[in-house]
């Protein structure tokens, strides 16, 4: 696969470490910044990143910043993307399975790089139960984020 990692200042030791740990996966890597542990901005490397995912040029995204949580939110403002922030295995796991993400956000002041590191081969490993009632719940967000104007979504009659 091909893996697009990205980072803020914050993440910048940790997405070093993931990104030779994914090569050595087997995977396709390519680090699109920050190149250094000078103060940037986790809005514009997780929404390149995610720019990446959404066009095809990559099939999954590796972010990190402090906490995981400013890169995955600029990931899910790019249409297609579902990025989730993972503080352990089990919910990158499920959110494979159940949510079909193509985006992983990581908070390098959160966890060390051991777990991160079996977060990532967790996430890395699963994939989406395509069927069902996770696909129509996929196809739900998905609906959703085609409609950005607040209000213009309409939940289903049957709720």
């Amino acid at each position: 696969m091909k893996i697009i990692l990205a980072s803020d200042h914050g993440g910048y030791a940790m997405k070093n470490e993931l990104a030779q740990y994914v090569a050595n996966m087997g995977h396709e890597v390519t680090d699109i910044g920050t190149h250094s542990d000078e103060s940037t901005h986790y809005p514009i490397f997780g929404r390149l990143a995610a720019e990446k995912v959404a066009t095809g040029a990559a099939d999954l995204a590796i972010l990190v910043c402090g906490t995981g949580f400013g890169i995955s939110l600029a990931a899910n403002s790019v249409q297609g993307v579902r990025c989730v922030n993972c503080t352990e295995p089990y919910t990158a796991l499920l959110s494979r399975q159940h949510n079909n993400t193509n985006a992983l956000a990581l908070g390098a002041r959160v966890i060390g790089i051991d777990l991160a590191k079996m977060i990532v081969e967790t996430w890395l490993a699963a994939s989406f139960d395509s069927g069902g009632r996770h696909t129509t719940r996929v196809d739900m967000l998905t609906a959703m984020s085609e409609k950005p104007a607040p209000g213009a979504y309409k939940a289903p009659s049957s709720l």
